[in-house]
């Protein structure tokens, strides 16, 4: 099978083209600066995507800001910190400055010029990285 014998490319935007574990660990800093405990970067992904998966099983149609507002108050509740509400909301809204990987923009300016790119995404901006004419958005219902 040839990439040639495609007109539109369809892919996810976290993890392929947004690198959300920086993203999340840059974000998640006003509160594991308040953790008595040593936490490395894979604690904290681990204990992010614990409460995250779990969030999502009860609460399956809860948009991702809304969500990751849940996932900080609940790591900070397993850390032993207190936050405010504020906080857990500021965290959920730091999706939109989640970093693209250093060659995403450059990709796909190439792939544009080639394909429709669809992006699949549970978030209201996930779309945004492929800029104006692109193909399209693809969002899963608690976008």
């Amino acid at each position: 099978m040839k990439l040639t014998g495609f007109k539109v490319l369809a892919f996810d935007v976290y993890g392929t083209l947004i690198d959300w574990e920086s993203g999340m660990v840059t974000a998640l800093k006003p509160l594991t600066d308040k953790v008595s405990q040593n936490l490395t970067r894979d604690d904290i992904l681990e204990a992010h995507a614990y409460h995250e998966s779990t969030t999502q099983r009860w609460t399956p149609n809860k948009k991702y800001f809304d969500l990751l507002a849940v996932v900080y108050r609940r790591l900070a509740e397993e850390w032993g910190v207190e936050v405010t509400w504020e906080e857990c909301q500021a965290y959920g809204l730091s999706v939109r400055q989640w970093p693209a990987f250093d060659d995403s923009r450059e990709a796909l300016a190439y792939l544009k010029q080639h394909y429709k790119l669809v992006v699949l995404t549970n978030t209201v901006n996930g779309g945004a990285i492929l800029g104006h004419g692109s193909g399209g958005i693809v969002r899963s219902r608690a976008a």
